[in-house]
């Protein structure tokens, strides 16, 4: 079993989970589904090429620059008609950078990889409208296990972002993970994907567990112990009296 790193980078990114008529929203922190279609694009899998093997590999996420959410509001037009269609409705993260993981078997990992070097489609960060500011891969694949390797990634915020963090103290950063069958997970998404295929995209849900991490690089900050507890110092005492 191995471990690939992905840098998501870039002015804007777009990461849905579900899709409303001409509403189109986005998460926090990239879904499975967008990562899935980011490395079955790389190796130029067709939309209804078979996904059980990216779909089984382990997935996680660190959030190491939040970024903010953006609204945007989109018209467009029939080619042929010119008709004007809805006014849609789209959300975007700006700034904002994540570390993403998947973990699996190596071959499969190393050809992972190996297609993101030089990708048979372009990657894009959730929407093709989302191109990446940097590299997305940080090294080659890593013999560790996932959580492992997200805890100890170097910290890939912008400059100016962790200056401005790490001037308030200690930075802990959100890290999300596939959750195990037999755990109760923190929450549940539908973006385990099942079928890319237009005619018929299918999603099914998966659970997702939730911890903070230390930032790479970043001191953390010592905490404090609790007071000593004592609870009959307050007692005041009686003293002996005759009957």
């Amino acid at each position: 079993m191995s471990v690939l790193l992905m840098r998501l980078a870039g002015p804007l990114q777009a990461w849905g989970s579900a899709a409303r008529f001409a509403r189109r929203t986005t998460e926090n922190a990239p879904t499975k589904s967008g990562i899935t279609g980011l490395l079955a694009a790389a190796q130029g899998r067709r939309r209804d090429a078979d996904l059980s093997d990216l779909a089984a590999l382990e997935f996680g996420v660190r959030i190491d620059q939040p970024g903010a959410r953006l609204r945007d509001f989109q018209t467009a037009h029939h080619s042929d008609t010119l008709k004007a269609m809805p006014l849609s409705e789209r959300f975007y993260l700006t700034d904002a950078v994540f570390v993403a993981g998947v973990s699996g078997e190596s071959a499969l990992v190393q050809r992972l990889y190996e297609a993101l070097l030089e990708p048979v489609f372009l990657p894009y960060l959730g929407r093709r409208s989302c191109p990446p500011s940097e590299p997305i891969t940080i090294g080659e694949p890593l013999d560790k296990g996932l959580e492992q390797a997200l805890r100890e990634a170097e910290w890939e915020a912008y400059e100016r972002y962790r200056k401005r963090r790490t001037a308030s103290g200690a930075v802990r950063l959100d890290l999300l993970l596939d959750s195990p069958p037999e755990a109760r997970p923190d929450f549940t998404l539908r973006d385990l994907p099942v079928s890319f295929d237009p005619r018929h995209r299918r999603y099914g849900l998966r659970g997702i567990r939730t911890l903070q991490v230390p930032a790479p690089g970043t001191a953390e900050a010592p905490q404090p112990s609790p007071p000593p507890h004592e609870p009959t110092d307050l007692l005041t005492p009686v003293t002996s009296r005759n009957v």
